[in-house]
């Protein structure tokens, strides 16, 4: 008896072409990406901070890794729902990632506010960038994670940014 393969993508029949499904997971393995590398550099911040506003950061910053390290797996498990593998390697992440590496000597503390605040504008843009391609295709699953991930990243920014003025 002959053993049945594993469904393949083009199998999958929930009303979204499979070259959407491709496009979407493309765009969703973006944003991947940016959480990770986003939550890496986060958490390198909270480890490293020093100054006057070690506390109030190191606190914040443990706040905002956390809630990245949630988001990641809500966006991997929704590639895997339009039938792709999602990425999940330093490697990937870096190729597939619009966002720098966080860098090698720890900045001072309101260089790394500035830095976060860079990051939370770009997985923002990235997120953005996928609403056309969601909205033809009708993917109200993966809009509604868009637009979650969009309010968490903008009001995160807005915060952060609040701390460089003056």
């Amino acid at each position: 008896m002959a053993k049945k393969s594993a469904a393949k993508s083009d199998a999958i029949n929930i009303g979204i072409s499979a070259k959407d499904r491709e496009a979407i997971a493309l765009g969703l393995s973006k944003l991947l990406a940016d959480t990770y590398t986003l939550y890496l550099t986060t958490h390198n911040f909270h480890w490293n901070v020093t100054g006057p506003m070690f506390n109030t950061l190191h606190q914040m910053f443990m706040l905002q890794y956390t809630e990245l390290w949630n988001a990641v797996d809500p966006i991997a498990e929704r590639i895997r729902s339009l039938g792709h593998v999602a990425p999940g390697s330093y490697a990937q992440f870096a190729a597939l990632s619009s966002l720098p590496d966080a860098p090698t000597k720890p900045p001072k503390a309101l260089e790394m506010v500035r830095i976060l605040v860079e990051g939370h504008e770009g997985v923002a843009r990235t997120a953005r960038a996928l609403f056309a391609v969601v909205g033809e295709a009708s993917d109200e699953p993966t809009a509604d994670l868009l637009t979650q991930r969009l309010t968490i990243h903008e009001q995160t920014a807005w915060m952060l940014r609040s701390l460089l003025e003056d």
